[in-house]
């Protein structure tokens, strides 16, 4: 039902089931050393996938086309599921078939179209709207919580492993030791923050390795706990708030305020340009200034 030419020239491939080669598609990801969260990404939209093409009656995995994949991708788009959900599973797949044609239990690339994303203005904080978060910060915890996110630029997961023993509170210097990736670096924070965190420092267990954000109990703070905090806050300060929020703030803020792009891209931990320019928001009053300032009219006739 589905034969169809690959997009270059065929090679030999060995006859291997589709569930052995999705088991060592995995184990290879393992043995790579992806993040555990990595793993489960793929092993959550793969299966999908898998169980997908079972059901179209496809065992082998060189029976797999590339109009196996747009078919499944058209199944998703017909549900009520949001764009980026299924281009997340799009990737997925890239990559999956990229290893089997990798690993010849394929005799040919499938290529295939990646489904498009919505371009849409993500929250962010402007000034005033973070003045009001940390003003609903009533304890030293949420303060320090706030402060350190908007200020570095730290993702959720980064924020939860961070340890007292990765912060240099009289330089200002906070070691990120795996972040996105695998990726380590240093993120800087401000004498406002560095107060923040000495004041609750004095206040929690502090030994090098103990998390910074803690719970009530002393323990280590939960992706999920994180989110709830900020979402606490955020309803008190009349704002959409998530640790993305604040990501995203910290990098538009930082922008607006005369950021060189390079050194923001170091600190948010990104590979390129390019993904910087994902987080930076330039509302209508950016643009505005910025014709202000360079309007080819007004500033040269």
């Amino acid at each position: 039902m589905f034969n169809e030419d690959f997009s270059q020239q065929k090679k030999a491939s060995a006859s291997v089931l589709l569930e052995e080669a999705y088991a060592d598609f995995i184990l290879s990801r393992q043995a790579m050393l992806c993040r555990p969260r990595t793993v489960q990404f793929y092993e959550f939209t793969l299966n999908k996938f898998v169980g997908w093409l079972a059901g179209q009656g496809v065992e082998q995995a060189d029976e797999i086309s590339a109009r196996h994949v747009r078919a499944y991708l058209s199944d998703l788009a017909g549900r009520d599921l949001t764009d980026t959900y299924i281009h997340s599973h799009a990737r997925a797949i890239r990559t999956f078939v990229r290893f089997l044609y990798a690993e010849d239990y394929h005799p040919g690339e499938i290529k295939f179209q990646m489904p498009a994303i919505a371009k849409r203005r993500l929250p962010v904080l402007n000034s005033d709207e973070l003045r009001k978060v940390v003003s609903v910060c009533s304890n030293p915890r949420d303060l320090a919580l706030v402060l350190l996110m908007a200020d570095t630029g730290v993702r959720r997961a980064e924020l939860c492993a961070l340890n007292w023993g990765d912060v240099d509170i009289s330089r200002g210097t906070i070691s990120i030791r795996e972040g996105k990736g695998g990726k380590a670096r240093t993120v800087i924070a401000g004498v406002r923050t560095r107060r923040a965190l000495l004041k609750y420092r004095r206040l929690v267990a502090s030994e090098p390795t103990s998390p910074v954000i803690q719970t009530k109990s002393g323990g280590r703070m939960t992706h999920g706990g994180l989110r709830s905090a900020l979402l606490r806050l955020g309803e008190k300060a009349g704002v959409h708030l998530s640790p993305h929020t604040l990501r995203r703030t910290f990098a538009t803020l930082s922008l607006r305020a005369g950021m060189n792009p390079l050194h923001l891209q170091g600190l948010l931990g990104h590979a390129s340009l390019e993904m910087t320019n994902h987080y930076v928001h330039m509302l209508d009053e950016d643009l505005q200034v910025a014709h202000r300032s360079f309007g080819p009219i007004d500033n040269h006739l």
